[in-house]
């Protein structure tokens, strides 16, 4: 299988599929290639075309900036009525939806068509920090809340953001906007400038992590799941380190508002048979991601749900007033 690269309109275009073969249609991915986002839209999109759901490969387009917002804002101006596009969400996209970071923009703009894998939270120093576990951590930011830096694929107040603050609070530390934090755009960015030590630690999900896990380049304070990650079991969860924190980010997909209902339950039909496949299980296991499938108008009502508690947490902690 070949990929072709090109430059098309404000991202970067691969063609997820057959050289030459005509493309019937388009997945964003709202940040730069390597990230989470970007690992949705490639790996549903292949997977799409390799199980038959679609007829033809699917294009990835990389649109990077705002967080996410500047394809938010694409889809909602621009493709409303596109029957061939999909984006890729993430817990991410909810936080931001729920603290207005998109200029305005709010989640009943688009149609949420489905999630299917969650990537648990992670806490992740360069393999050669004097961090040995998030206790450490936690206990140098106590006593000196600037020494420690996190980078993360989210904005500020993002959902990697938030996955610090909750561990800092549950600790008992209440004096979070003394907290440095730095936000970039993807994950893969964010373990950069860990790996290069320009930051001291990175927050954000497994899947973004696992390549520079294997090469001996970071290693992971924390997984943020109740338990421990299957293929993963070495990495130890806060909670077993007396820290009640979960915080996972699902993986999925919205899509433009104004498209037709059939053209929506089709979109999760075909979401929920890459859910079910070989394929998929395999890369999810090779990803560090964790089953996790909603589609149709039951992930519609459940993100609605997780807006509207992600906006009460925001005012808790002071990101939002």
């Amino acid at each position: 299988m070949t990929s072709v690269f090109r430059t098309m309109g404000l991202g970067a275009v691969v063609t997820l599929g057959l050289s030459g073969a005509a493309l019937a249609a388009e997945c964003i991915a709202p940040a730069n290639p390597g990230g989470g986002w970007d690992f949705t839209c490639r790996q549903i999109g292949k997977t799409m075309f390799d199980i038959g759901v679609v007829e033809k490969p699917v294009q990835l387009t990389n649109m990077a900036g705002g967080g996410g917002g500047l394809a938010y804002g694409h889809v909602v101006n621009e493709r409303t009525e596109d029957a061939d596009l999909i984006v890729a969400a993430s817990q991410a996209t909810a936080t931001r939806l729920a603290q207005n970071a998109y200029g305005g923009l709010t989640a009943d703009q688009v149609r949420f068509v489905g999630a299917i894998g969650a990537d648990p939270g992670v806490i992740v120093v360069a393999a050669d920090s004097p961090f040995a576990t998030l206790n450490d951590m936690v206990d140098a930011i106590k006593a000196d809340p600037g020494s420690v830096a996190f980078a993360g694929g989210s904005a500020a107040g993002g959902f990697d953001h938030l996955k610090v603050l909750q561990i800092l609070k549950a600790e008992g530390f209440e004096d979070i906007r003394r907290v440095k934090y730095i936000g970039v755009d993807g994950g893969a960015d964010a373990i950069t400038q860990t790996v290069g030590g320009f930051t001291q630690a990175m927050t954000g999900d497994m899947s973004e992590v696992v390549g520079f896990i294997k090469a001996g380049e970071v290693k992971v304070l924390a997984v943020l799941t109740e338990e421990r990650v299957p293929g993963f079991e070495d990495i130890p969860t806060a909670v077993e380190q007396g820290i009640d924190v979960v915080a996972v980010n699902w993986r999925g997909l919205y899509v433009p508002k104004n498209i037709s209902d059939e053209t929506f339950q089709s979109w999760a039909d075909k979401l929920a048979a890459v859910a079910a496949s070989d394929e998929w299980k395999a890369a999810m296991a090779a990803n560090g991601l964790a089953p996790f499938t909603k589609v149709g108008d039951d992930f519609q009502s459940w993100v609605d749900g997780v807006i509207a508690s992600t906006e009460a947490l925001s005012r808790e902690i002071g990101v939002i007033q």
